[in-house]
């Protein structure tokens, strides 16, 4: 597990945001945009996104086996057998596995249901409980859903059937004319 998570931090080292995530920056030139993400990547960050909020964890830290309290930063990319956090416990991938809480599911509810407009962008709207945020989003707001896949049918969702590198673009042309 330490060993597949190395990997993918190695590989996170070589990404680089794309178009979607440096428009969501371009959309806090406007908005107050909150960003809560099922991605356990740091690319809304290194494009400049400023309040992001990681459902599933953060590949980039590791926690204590005995204390998920206890979160660290990981320097470099690698995380070894005998890594401790000061409990002496092993330190683990910073990411909900299958089966585990959602930690940060109670603050997503809260932003979605204050929210005055919702954007769901790249999701099947299959992975629960994160697909159930739908549900919190105020009944009179605007709700726009960018995927180039069929998804889910919903009644009040605007669609933008692109990849999110175009789709963004085409959400940012839509709100400055019906909000600003």
């Amino acid at each position: 597990v330490l060993n597949f998570y190395n990997d993918r931090r190695k590989q996170l080292l070589k990404s680089k945001p794309n178009n979607g995530h440096i428009g969501l920056v371009e959309l806090e030139k406007y908005f107050d945009v909150q960003i809560i993400t099922q991605n356990v990547d740091d690319l809304h960050e290194r494009a400049g996104s400023k309040n992001v909020l990681h459902l599933h964890g953060e590949l980039k830290k590791s926690r204590s086996t005995v204390d998920p309290e206890l979160i660290y930063d990981i320097k470099g990319w690698e995380l070894k057998l005998g890594d401790k956090c000061e409990k002496g416990s092993q330190l683990r991938p910073h990411i909900v596995w299958f089966g585990e809480t959602v930690p940060a599911l109670e603050q997503a509810t809260e932003i979605v249901k204050n929210a005055d407009i919702f954007v769901i962008i790249g999701t099947s709207l299959n992975v629960y409980p994160a697909a159930g945020l739908i549900d919190y989003a105020p009944k009179n707001i605007p709700i726009f859903l960018i995927d180039p896949n069929v998804v889910k049918s919903y009644i009040k969702v605007n669609y933008i059937k692109e990849k999110a590198n175009i789709g963004i673009d085409i959400l940012i042309n839509r709100l400055k004319i019906d909000c600003l």
